[in-house]
């Protein structure tokens, strides 16, 4: 179930974010969307999310540098970044629960 739910989320970003590029201005929409109230709280909650899935990353992968490649691509790509590392992570689990979770950390967890 995981695994499809991270490639419906691969799909439907890579949509909208090809519609986004191919019909939208980046820097005039942005600077409507940040000159508008809901928009500043829209932006400020996706971060928030961001941060909060990025400390998720961090905590589970073996290296620091494999970290950093992940956060910088869910800061930049959004959630469709995450939704490729929540495949990379169901796949690489192999339907263990507590290694899908903990990555790296599992056997440490479980001394």
């Amino acid at each position: 179930v995981t695994k499809a739910f991270a490639i419906l989320g691969i799909i439907a970003m890579s949509a909208v974010l090809f519609y986004g590029f191919t019909a939208g201005d980046f820097f005039a929409d942005g600077s409507v969307l940040l000159a508008n109230p809901w928009g500043v709280v829209s932006l400020v909650d996706l971060y928030t999310g961001f941060t909060l899935f990025s400390l998720w990353v961090v905590y589970r992968e073996r290296y620091w540098f494999v970290s950093l490649l992940w956060v910088i691509a869910t800061m930049t790509l959004g959630f469709f970044a995450t939704s490729v590392y929540i495949l990379y992570a169901a796949i690489s689990s192999k339907n263990d629960v507590l290694t899908f979770f903990l990555g790296a950390k599992k056997e440490s967890v479980l001394e």
